[in-house]
């Protein structure tokens, strides 16, 4: 039976003046090492590896970012103030040792906010992909002591990058469909009745190329909406401005992304083969997930797509942030991940500079729960890799 612990919950003022709300897990109230958790539009509080983080003898924060729950204005540059409350908060309680851990998109948030912390305050980000200013040069951005990452994906752009249907051709028409490219068709090499894929190197080469266009587009028309609104600001602040430049000057335009969920290896998994079963994220049926409500980067405003959603505009990936991390790290991977794949844990770890890094696998999905019904769930071997890994590093 595990101990009786205490939660606080500490309300935090960033250095923009915003809010973010953080629980502070402790059993002895004299840890000298703190594990934060935290993802960038979700509030993790009940977050499952907080019992095993407890269990090592350490603390464990669990912080949510400013807008839990909705990413539609997310931009990851903003949300490193969010770390960095909550880092300056533990750093003021007094803990020798605090190690950030990453689960899923926190671990790109984390790769970010270590990479930036890094950097002399002048050399940060100064902007968003979007034009927006980030503060990053006048916040206080406390170290990290140790990394723990547990089933990060690439970062969200790159795994939405991985996922856009290519097949479509018109940007508001969610139904239009170029055959040559279609990922769902016989004609490609995808079995209707099975609901899986049988791709040929020759279509997947081109698919992902296609990809790449269309991840292309979408920030060009970003970039384009922004634009517009940035020279009608300009004509009123000169003002030169008409009716509608005012309107114009004032619109927060919202766009809407379909068809995300398509990534080959989720539905073909001869490619790159792990433990995982036929189907993404999202489900085993491709036309209610790449058609449906529910998906990655569905509705978005430009500053957020450029920021978050773009594979080719967003700062928060490991293959742009991974090759700043120095401090001693734990790469733990779930071998039926349904959302990160084996080659995107082997680049990520292979980018980690860290010379003291480790990597584990464990059985379980990307949540860690369990593959079949006769077996246990990864996510109480994931804990105890990750209760011994922090018992090496920060005992006492």
């Amino acid at each position: 039976m595990r101990r009786p612990y205490k939660v606080v919950p500490y309300s935090l003022q960033t250095s923009d003046g915003q809010k973010t709300l953080g629980f502070l897990f402790t059993r002895s109230g004299k840890e000298k090492t703190v594990v934060s958790i935290m993802h960038p539009r979700e509030m993790s509080v009940t977050h499952y590896l907080v019992p095993s983080v407890l269990d090592a003898g350490c603390a464990c924060w669990v912080q949510g970012p400013r807008s839990i729950g909705n990413d539609l204005r997310l931009e990851h540059e903003i949300a490193l103030l969010d770390v960095a409350a909550g880092m300056n908060h533990l750093r003021s309680l007094d803990f020798e040792n605090i190690v950030l851990l990453g689960n899923s998109g926190g671990g790109a948030l984390y790769a970010f906010y270590n990479q930036q912390s890094k950097l002399a305050p002048e050399d940060r980000v100064r902007r968003t992909p979007g034009g927006r200013p980030t503060g990053l040069h006048e916040a206080h951005m406390p170290l990290a002591d140790g990394l723990v990452l547990v089933s990060p994906h690439p970062g969200q752009g790159a795994i939405l990058l991985n996922s856009l249907d290519p097949s479509v051709v018109d940007e508001s028409d969610p139904m239009s469909v170029d055959p040559s490219l279609d990922p769902f068709s016989a004609e490609n090499g995808f079995d209707l009745d099975a609901r899986e894929g049988h791709y040929s190197q020759e279509f997947v080469e081109r698919y992902r190329a296609a990809q790449l266009v269309r991840a292309q587009k979408l920030d060009a028309h970003a970039r384009e909406l922004i634009g517009r609104k940035q020279e009608a600001r300009k004509r009123v602040k000169e003002g030169t401005a008409g009716g509608v430049d005012r309107r114009v000057a004032g619109y927060a335009p919202i766009f809407q992304v379909w068809r995300t969920d398509a990534d080959p290896r989720a539905w073909d998994i001869s490619i790159d083969p792990s433990d995982r079963k036929v189907g993404s994220l999202w489900g085993s049926d491709p036309f209610t997930s790449n058609w449906g409500s529910v998906a990655f980067g569905r509705v978005v405003t430009p500053e957020s797509w450029l920021s978050t959603w773009s594979g080719v505009s967003s700062n928060a990936s490991f293959a742009k942030c991974a090759s700043s991390i120095e401090v001693p790290t734990l790469l733990l991977e779930y071998t039926g991940d349904q959302c990160a794949y084996p080659q995107d844990f082997d680049r990520i770890y292979a980018d980690i500079a860290a010379k003291d890094k480790t990597r584990a696998k464990v059985r379980g999905n990307h949540h860690g729960m369990a593959l079949t019904r006769d077996e246990p769930s990864g996510r109480e071997a994931a804990g105890e890799h990750i209760g011994a890994w922090l018992n090496k590093h920060f005992a006492g």
